[in-house]
């Protein structure tokens, strides 16, 4: 069992108050390295979530100004920081991400906070400069209402902060839904934002299943935004489910990130970036590379500078000292990860680094896997792998990598790697991905907007544009 300062409550938090859930029943927290039980929590439902969603109306009643706003992120980005060592130990003990990576997840989640903070005057009443039809304007940016936050289990402190950063500066109450296979690092989280005096209702937090919360989010009139991180299945059911009732969505979806080597590029850099983008959370995230193309004279070097990186990392229990990949989150991930590699391997590719891996044996640990010999029609490119595994597929022309690159329905992440600045417009300019990196595998910050294209989703966080994804603009026309 998990023992923190952080988790003296293993509850739900509704109305400023610690709550179980009313059945009396919980879920099992499983530390995916030991297959342990950690923790217990309550399995909540539609009772609690309508009774926080009623909490988080009846908070609107009180409106914050800017300047408390401000004070809240700022509180919330420092608690962060005192606070980053345990919350990392929670991340590591319930997803398995080694400990120094789930530290530098809690560093990045009080960038939100902070840049929120930083620039919450955007959202200020802004008079036009023009006076049409005679009449002074004035645009103000509103709390849309209440809203729904729903965050994976991938990051569960990162993504949280992605939206909840924005959702306090618009002023909007929210109720917040964990994945149910890491609610611990919420729990902790609410245990801070409990010490700086939040209005009751401001911030709600229920845990169970998706349905019975998802339910009440998308159908209960107060709640007006739901944004969410996670498949596009569950996108489009959740398109389908508010449509009768007209909300706003944010949806970040589903991806599968290309990573374009062209011959010309510094093949140690291209590699290092791979390595450190590809193998971040086991593979597990909506950014990390899952097609690598490298150019046809290039793909042998290549390949070998990636294989002699490989083998030098360590799979392991996150909390391990000198370990870089930790466990698959569950024993379904692992099976859906062997699969893509057997498939591969099965219609013709090549296993250059890794071996076949042992059954779960407590933890799931898969070793970080290079195939070679892919092509375009293998599952394993045309699906989202989320996990440590690289499919090196080669091409030859510039137009043709293009094409193949677009030629998936998400669009989320890609990555491109050349010394070639023109080319490197000219590709970037052509790529239907909400994130590019040029040279780069790094991911998003929280000073620039993030989101997909096509089937990853709609809606930013991050950046200015992040600011107003929880607010409607009020026009005012004075006579």
């Amino acid at each position: 069992m998990i023992d923190s300062p952080l988790l003296k409550h293993v509850q739900g938090y509704i109305n400023g108050r610690w709550v179980g859930a009313q059945s009396g029943q919980t879920l099992a927290v499983i530390n995916p390295a030991t297959g342990e039980t950690l923790s217990p929590v309550p399995l909540m439902g539609q009772a609690e979530t309508r009774h926080a969603v009623e909490a988080a109306q009846a908070s609107r009643i009180q409106p914050a100004s800017i300047e408390q706003r401000k004070q809240w992120l700022n509180q919330i980005a420092d608690l962060h920081i005192e606070h980053q060592k345990e919350l990392g130990r929670i991340i590591t003990l319930e997803n398995g991400k080694p400990w120094k990576e789930a530290q530098a997840e809690a560093a990045y989640a009080a960038g939100f906070y902070r840049y929120c903070a930083a620039h919450i005057e955007k959202l200020k009443p802004r008079r036009l400069q023009e006076q049409p039809k005679n009449h002074t304007w004035t645009v103000h940016h509103r709390p849309a209402g209440v809203v729904g936050l729903i965050t994976p289990w991938n990051f569960p402190l990162a993504m949280i902060a992605k939206k909840l950063s924005a959702a306090l500066a618009a002023d909007c109450p929210s109720v917040i839904k964990p994945a149910e296979k890491t609610p611990l690092s919420m729990i902790a989280l609410f245990s801070l934002i409990d010490q700086i005096g939040l209005p009751a209702g401001k911030v709600n937090l229920v845990m169970g299943h998706a349905d019975q919360i998802g339910q009440v989010l998308c159908e209960h009139p107060a709640v007006r935004v739901i944004s969410f991180t996670g498949s596009t299945r569950v996108g489009k059911l959740l398109i389908a489910a508010t449509a009768p009732h007209i909300k706003k969505l944010s949806l970040e979806l589903g991806g599968n990130a290309p990573f374009i080597v062209f011959d010309d590029a510094d093949f140690d850099h291209a590699a290092d970036h791979l390595i450190q983008n590809k193998f971040r959370g086991a593979g597990q995230t909506c950014v990390c590379t899952n097609r690598v193309y490298v150019q046809q004279s290039a793909a042998e070097a290549f390949t070998k500078k990636v294989v002699s990186r490989v083998k030098t990392l360590k799979v392991g229990n996150g909390m391990e000292e000198g370990v870089g990949i930790g466990p698959l989150i569950d024993r379904g991930a692992f099976d859906k990860v062997k699969g893509y590699v057997d498939g591969a391997l099965s219609r013709g590719a090549t296993r250059v680094a890794g071996q076949a891996p042992a059954a779960p044996q407590g933890g799931c640990f898969f070793p970080p896997t290079v195939l070679r010999g892919v092509t375009d029609e293998m599952p394993c490119t045309r699906e989202e792998i989320f996990g440590p595994v690289v499919p090196i597929i080669e091409f030859d022309e510039e137009k043709d990598i293009i094409q193949r690159a677009n030629a998936t329905e998400y669009g989320l992440a890609a990555y491109v790697f050349t010394a070639d600045l023109k080319r490197a417009d000219r590709v970037v300019g052509m790529l239907q991905f909400g994130h590019v990196g040029l040279n780069t595998g790094t991911g998003p910050t929280p000073e620039a907007p993030f989101g997909g294209m096509k089937q990853s989703g709609f809606g930013r966080e991050g950046g200015h544009e992040g600011l107003f994804e929880f607010t409607e603009s009020q026009t005012i026309a004075y006579g």
